[in-house]
């Protein structure tokens, strides 16, 4: 019997451990059916701008993933976006924003503050970009993901650091998502991506890439300059006349052949097809976000990924929303 008493608490103890890219709660998608993130595309309008929109990115402009595994570069260790989920008991830690008004401090009916998992001050690969949060040479987005699988709560912080001179977390801005919940931020609002939108939910992810299932959610996507924002974005980066908005959604035209690549990229472009991408910052043109894996073979995404070209895409009209109707009927599958 004591034995199995300390069999069980190492289990329990374990199972309260944060984890890199551990199991997400269920159900998935992320969020529900009727979200944004998982609106069925296909059969939505196309932008009367379509192809000017796509002309200023630049119709020969290949896609790119912008995910994988160690990039070998000490100072820019990994490729794509790791996540950590973490059990209702992680303790919250606040976090210091320097877009404090329009980041959230806490999440409704819980204490103030963020699951930030204690290695992650000194510990790399826990922020995109790998690097430790103490680290003083870091830059770039350092996006954290964190999933409190228990409450069922999102919360995403970006430019995320430890100031171990003031002890405390920082962040650029900082937003937490309810994953039961279709609320969006308040207009003029940015999150942890500049769009105001979450960002996990958009990530190509290994798990669902090789599971049995079709992929069932839009995908993040970055391009060079934006102006403004449209639904379901919240805010805006930029003003550059011609320009896609945040927010805006490019679905790979249905005629585009995807049955000469490997079958595991032909579930990827599917889902290109059925429910997009959605332009959530600025960064490369028609760079798409995944999580970083050391399982990803680059070079097979890589090729396949740029032989796609912006061409091959259709802007959908700006703000296009589903219907209330279908809205009902995703909600009942």
């Amino acid at each position: 019997m004591r034995v199995a008493g300390v069999l069980l608490l190492l289990s329990l103890s374990a199972a309260a451990q944060p984890v890199r890219n551990g199991d997400l709660p269920g159900p998935l998608p992320l969020f529900p059916l009727s979200n944004w993130w998982n609106a069925d595309i296909s059969a939505a309008p196309v932008d009367p701008k379509s192809l000017s929109y796509i002309a200023f990115i630049g119709a020969s402009r290949g896609m790119h993933p912008d995910f994988g595994g160690d990039s070998g570069d000490p100072s820019a260790p990994i490729y794509g976006m790791p996540f950590i989920v973490v059990g209702g008991s992680q303790p919250l830690v606040p976090v210091t924003f320097d877009y404090d008004d329009e980041s959230d401090y806490g999440a409704p009916g819980r204490p103030l503050g963020y699951p930030i998992p204690e290695e992650a001050k000194t510990q790399q690969k826990w922020i995109e970009g790998g690097l430790a949060g103490n680290d003083p040479n870091a830059d770039g987005d350092r996006h954290m993901l964190i999933v409190d699988r228990d409450n069922r709560l999102l919360f995403e912080i970006y430019a995320t650091r430890w100031n171990g001179a003031a002890s405390r977390w920082e962040g650029g801005s900082g937003a937490i998502f309810p994953l039961d919940s279709n609320a969006r931020r308040p207009d003029g609002w940015t999150s942890a991506d500049a769009a105001g939108l979450a960002i996990l939910p958009g990530l190509i992810r290994y798990d669902e890439v090789f599971g049995p299932d079709p992929i069932r959610h839009a995908f993040r996507v970055t391009v060079r300059s934006t102006n403004g924002y449209v639904y379901p974005a919240s805010h805006r980066a930029g003003s550059t006349s011609g320009a896609l908005p945040m927010g805006a959604r490019l679905r790979l035209k249905a005629n585009v052949d995807i049955s000469r690549f490997a079958p595991y990229v032909q579930k990827i472009f599917q889902a290109m097809k059925t429910y997009g991408l959605i332009v959530a910052d600025n960064g490369s043109d028609m760079y798409v976000s995944g999580t970083y894996d050391t399982r990803w073979d680059n070079d097979v995404l890589n090729p396949a990924f740029s032989s796609i070209k912006a061409s091959d895409f259709e802007v959908v009209q700006l703000g296009w929303q589903p219907s209330a109707a279908s809205r009902r009927r995703s909600a009942r599958h």
